[in-house]
């Protein structure tokens, strides 16, 4: 038995319980985990705004070890670091045939499996297939990808969400060029990962937002060169600090109708804004027809970064090798299992960066 943490249901506490795994099958492969990071996702899933089949083991983002793999496994091998992927593309749908890989529709199909059992047998689902709140966990084989050389195992956990989204966001989706400005709404994992991709990408101005006076110096470490507390005036402020134009590229990362509309209104006529925050389906943002002509905005959604894991983790290995991109530094709480539910509190809360489980 393996020690995991439960969403029995949608709503409902999780557990920390212990669950029954089963030996890897064909395709499949067994990790035992060294870290896991606690992504707003995974209390979207808890909450309901995100659906997937429950009761299951939530946790999304996580690296490890290999203990085993099943038959036909050949692209790792046990003793193996591996980063998980919690959305493999299939290769076959009509997305990933035009080369669109994040939004591949059976990405998520794994969800529905079964994946283990608690001690008295109840059937478990892996909450975004991958299952990492857990000291291990089997998963398909197309769910892992070779951890990158000279980057520890704790640290390389980020990678499988937060950096992946983060430097997308900035890099695939808003295709920030050098010497543009750009506005960051929210400064949790995700949003601390936008900065820094950023700045890697020589924004002249790197403007973050949030609620929390406390995130300014974390916000300034990871590239911000100025920092706004979030109100009803923030679009204001922002054209102030660039010369009443506002900024050419603002990314979002909270997910509220009122953040993403500051986040449009911060930008300059013609400026792109790129939403990475996931809302509920009963949220809703509202423009006229006059201004979406006036101002000649784009307003954009973003899945995963619009990230290819297997084509982006070289160059973001390459980033953190060379200390452009420091992944140590988003992790403002080491916990073990039993510390999610405050680092959810956390979350709600608006405090700190990204919390991570590190498994002894």
């Amino acid at each position: 038995m393996v020690r995991a943490a439960v969403l029995p249901a949608v709503g409902a506490p999780l557990e920390i319980t212990d669950i029954v795994l089963p030996e890897p099958g064909p395709g499949q492969v067994r990790i035992a985990l060294a870290a896991a990071g606690v992504c707003h996702s995974d209390l979207s899933l808890s909450d309901g705004t995100m659906r997937v089949p429950v009761p299951a083991v939530l946790g999304h983002e996580g690296a490890g070890t290999v203990l085993a793999v099943g038959e036909g496994v050949t692209h790792v091998a046990p003793g193996d670091g591996v980063v998980l992927n919690w959305a493999p593309s299939c290769g076959a749908c009509f997305h990933c045939g035009i080369g669109e890989v994040w939004l591949c529709a059976d990405a998520l199909k794994g969800t529905a499996n079964l994946h283990a059992r608690t001690a008295d047998g109840t059937d478990l689902h892996p909450g975004l297939n991958v299952a990492a709140f857990a000291e291990e966990t089997v998963v398909a084989a197309n769910c892992v990808l070779p951890a990158p050389d000279g980057i520890p195992l704790t640290d390389a956990a980020l990678l499988g969400c937060a950096v992946l989204t983060g430097y997308g966001a900035i890099h695939h989706s808003a295709k920030v060029r050098e010497g543009e400005s750009v506005v960051v709404f929210g400064i949790g994992g995700v949003g601390l990962a936008v900065l820094q991709a950023a700045r890697i990408a020589g924004a002249s101005r790197i403007i973050a937002v949030d609620v929390s006076p406390a995130k300014e110096e974390l916000a300034r470490k990871a590239g911000a060169t100025d920092y706004v507390i979030a109100s009803a005036t923030t679009p204001r402020e922002i054209r102030k600090l660039t010369g009443g134009q506002g900024t050419d590229v603002a990314v979002e990362c909270v997910g509220r109708p009122a953040t993403i509309r500051a986040a449009w209104e911060s930008t300059r006529r013609g400026g792109r804004t790129t939403v990475v925050g996931i809302g509920g389906k009963d949220q809703e943002v509202t423009f006229n027809a006059l201004e979406i002509f006036h101002w000649g905005r784009s307003l954009t959604g973003c899945v995963y970064g619009n990230s290819d894991p297997a084509r982006d983790l070289p160059a973001l290995a390459d980033h953190i090798r060379a200390g452009r991109f420091d992944l140590s530094m988003m992790v403002t709480e080491r916990i073990a299992l039993d510390g999610i539910p405050a680092a959810f509190d956390n979350m709600i809360a608006g405090k700190g960066g990204r919390a991570l489980i590190v498994f002894e």
